[in-house]
């Protein structure tokens, strides 16, 4: 069975709380239709982690056999043991030798590399959760940001395309579709 990876990745502060909540269980809900068993890696950095969490979590209620709920983190970190409960499976990339302070950013970067597609709650052109996105595009990596409030038909369209390759194209709302 082939399985679709989905990374995510935002800012640490989310201003839209309830509306990104909603759309991640629409997101969720599409990327199943259309690939089936999915592996969700999240990280537990900034507050976008937390709805994208719970988005899958909320998923799984219903369809537990189809996802798994990846921690990715950037170093160990205290009670990862407890922690490591509440998810499938923890990976600590451990290619990734740097300072501490710059282990979020090679994580980030471990989360482009090792995906299909990322969602992403991107709204300033500055912060790691940016480069993180500016390395997926440079990887050609399909992303869907759901800061810029992308209509849920839009998206069902692009999911319904075989094999989709989404490219951003200049500012963050932009995109074309490559069948």
């Amino acid at each position: 069975m082939d399985i679709f990876r989905v990374s995510f990745i935002g800012h640490r502060v989310v201003d839209e709380y309830r509306q990104v909540e909603e759309e991640l269980d629409e997101v969720i809900e599409l990327l199943h239709r259309k690939y089936g068993f999915i592996d969700y890696n999240v990280g537990r950095n900034g507050e976008f982690d937390d709805p994208a969490t719970q988005a899958v979590r909320r998923f799984r209620r219903e369809w537990e056999e189809w996802c798994e709920l990846t921690l990715v983190e950037p170093y160990p970190v205290a009670n990862l043991d407890i922690i490591e409960k509440s998810y499938d499976s923890v990976i600590i990339p451990t290619d990734r030798k740097c300072h501490y302070k710059a282990a979020i950013g090679e994580r980030n970067k471990w989360l482009a590399e090792n995906c299909d597609m990322m969602i992403v709650y991107i709204k300033r052109d500055y912060g790691g959760a940016y480069k993180c996105y500016k390395y997926a595009q440079e990887l050609g990596v399909p992303i869907m940001n759901i800061a810029v409030g992308f209509s849920n038909l839009f998206f069902a369209l692009i999911m319904l395309v075989k094999k989709p390759s989404i490219r951003i194209i200049g500012g963050f709302n932009l995109c074309y579709i490559i069948p």
